[in-house]
């Protein structure tokens, strides 16, 4: 494995992270003040889970990342019984 490094001034070349990143800091760090790195753990943890079970997401079919893993588990599931029972 090699790390590539996207080149300095140019965010375009990783959009998905950078869009995370600006939604990141503008609802959680910006909003939060941390007494101690405990704190700061808590809130950030609460802030993730939100993230990722609560909120739809519109590149998702406006799913939570959660209820997407999930449906695409059981697609996935029902595509390789299909496979296996040779319906393809």
């Amino acid at each position: 494995m090699k790390l590539d490094f996207i080149r300095p001034g140019k965010p375009v070349e990783n959009a998905v992270i950078e869009s995370f990143n600006g939604r990141f800091r503008d609802e959680c760090l910006n909003t939060q003040v941390f007494v101690s790195l405990h704190d700061a753990r808590q809130k950030i943890e609460m802030w993730r889970i939100d993230y990722n079970e609560h909120r739809p997401h519109g590149s998702l079919g406006d799913l939570t990342p959660k209820e997407f893993a999930e449906q695409t588990a059981q697609t996935g599931l029902q595509e390789a019984a299909k496979f296996q029972h040779g319906m393809v």
